[in-house]
């Protein structure tokens, strides 16, 4: 099983600068990561229906992206 992992994001230089204006306003350093999902965005239908299984089996379930 695969949990979501975090990549450096990529900033322009307006949230570069948004992030160096925070990092003197608390005093230390921050680097900026974006979450990278394996899991599968799923409709509300979809999830509704994931749910349901789940309920019905007694089970947990994950969907992947393909």
């Amino acid at each position: 099983m695969s949990a979501p992992t975090l990549r450096p994001a990529e900033l322009d230089e307006a949230a570069l600068a948004r992030l160096r204006q925070l990092e003197d306003r608390i005093g230390g350093p921050l680097v900026a990561y974006r979450p990278e999902s394996p899991y599968a965005a799923l409709s509300a239908e979809q999830l509704e229906e994931v749910r349901r299984t789940e309920s019905e089996l007694g089970v947990q379930l994950l969907a992947y992206r393909p």
